[in-house]
């Protein structure tokens, strides 16, 4: 019967891979394998009747609800041209420096992924606005394509990150599993905040790391004079940071000082960023219906992606497919550290093909409870993903940032240009990968010391 899961999996990838939608190849294919193994024998009928209460506890599950309110609270500052500000008082005050521009790309595309979280989102925005000025300044093509898609993925990992929200309800799921199987029956739980809290110091650290190779491998350019004094740009920086930073630390504050839960906190940020945008008179009624449209949009196809893998993992459980995962990482070289590592390279690997809404609902549900039940920490694991996934988004040649920042670039920058660009971030994105293996206190320092 396990083989059937194994078919399964493998059926469901190559549908995915000839284009058809993420939804209803998850669903559909899985029905039919439900309906094969019925009529063979190998299926049991029971496992359908656990559908409609699983698709009912995604429609009212509280944590969700945090996806839409914080892709609102993204696409409204996204057509309130608040990044354009953002990075036209930063170029002015940095402007003349060596690596100036980028530094404010970087700095600029850091503040875009703690409000939007959406990396297309971000990459298509910055590629628009600062591409253009790059390279008529005199950056290489690779150094600006590099940056602008580097910074466009750290949606996945600073908070808060529509791709945490996602990963700490997957997660908590399955580490409530995991401690059941165990024989724990008052199981301990992982929140999304604990997520938020564990991802602030890697994204941080990351940001640094692009900082810094910006300052040693920017090439001298030649110096533009400027008009502006240091106290209109200083103003102008301040009047354009001000009200978006705020928003950002309203909301993670609130979720660290244990003042609102992630879902409450999203719905501030909704509401604070229309507030602000009318406040600023950068949206009128109009686009703010465009706003609450494209939010409709994604949070559509966000659940039915996940209605979609919740049909899914409970056939392939039917089938005997986790027991089958099971036995594989347990006869795995190298016990805990092997079953990671081939976890992560799995992941790593679907990242070209498939987006990180459908890795977390399908691969995650099926491998985080074997990790949990052979000791990993649920927070570290969660965090560990994020930057894997952000990884794959940025790795040449199917990386989906390089696929956005292609559409909007101009037509005389060249894709091996891109690629060659992105490809440093790639080896600092992995390195601290390596460091936050070697080293867990990266992510779980904290959280322990806020929650310990």
């Amino acid at each position: 019967m396990e083989w059937m899961a194994l078919l399964l999996f493998l059926c469901v990838c190559g549908t995915l891979l000839l284009g058809y939608p993420v939804a209803l190849t998850l669903a559909g294919t899985s029905l039919i394998f439900a309906g094969i193994g019925v009529l063979t024998g190998t299926f049991e009928t029971s496992y359908l009747n656990a559908l409609p209460s699983r698709l009912f506890g995604i429609i009212n599950n509280q944590t969700l609800l945090a996806v839409p309110l914080f892709v609102l609270m993204g696409i409204v500052l996204e057509k309130s041209k608040v990044a354009e500000d953002l990075l036209t008082a930063m170029a002015s005050l940095f402007g003349n420096f060596r690596s100036g521009l980028v530094l404010s790309v970087i700095f600029v595309g850091m503040l875009l992924a703690a409000s939007t979280g959406i990396v297309g989102a971000t990459v298509v925005t910055m590629g628009l606005l600062s591409l253009p000025a790059m390279l008529k300044k005199g950056y290489p093509q690779s150094l600006a394509c590099g940056s602008i898609c580097a910074t466009g993925t750290l949606g996945q990992i600073i908070p808060p990150s529509i791709a945490l929200v996602l990963l700490g309800d997957v997660l908590s799921g399955a580490y409530q599993q995991a401690q059941l199987n165990m024989g724990n029956f008052s199981p301990d739980s992982v929140s999304v905040g604990d997520l938020f809290v564990g991802a602030i110091v890697p994204g941080l650290l990351l940001v640094a790391l692009y900082a810094l190779y910006v300052l040693i491998f920017t090439p001298k350019l030649e110096a533009n004079e400027s008009h502006d004094t240091q106290e209109d740009n200083t103003t102008s920086v301040f009047g354009a940071l001000f009200p978006p930073l705020m928003l950002i630390i309203l909301v993670l504050g609130s979720i660290l000082a244990g003042f609102a839960t992630p879902t409450e906190a999203a719905g501030v940020g909704a509401t604070g960023a229309i507030l602000l945008a009318f406040a600023q008179q950068k949206m009128d009624w109009t686009r703010l219906q465009a706003a609450a449209l494209d939010t409709t949009k994604v949070t559509a196809m966000i659940f039915m992606i996940l209605i979609g893998a919740s049909i899914f993992s409970l056939i392939f459980r039917g089938f005997g497919g986790e027991e089958m995962i099971h036995r594989f990482f347990e006869r795995l070289p190298g016990g805990e550290f092997g079953a990671i590592l081939m976890v992560m390279a799995i992941i790593f690997v679907l990242g070209f093909i498939l987006d990180f809404i459908e890795i977390t609902f399908v691969v995650v549900p099926l491998v985080a409870p074997v990790l949990f039940m052979m000791g990993v920490d649920p927070i570290w694991l969660g965090i560990m993903i994020a930057v894997n996934l952000q990884t794959s988004f940025l790795t040449p040649p199917f990386g989906f940032a390089l696929f956005y920042l292609r559409g909007v670039a101009p037509p005389s920058v060249q894709t091996m240009q891109i690629y060659k660009g992105v490809a440093p971030f790639v080896l600092i994105q992995l390195g601290l990968l390596i460091m936050m293996a070697i080293w867990p206190e990266i992510i779980t320092w904290l959280p322990d010391t806020i929650y310990g």
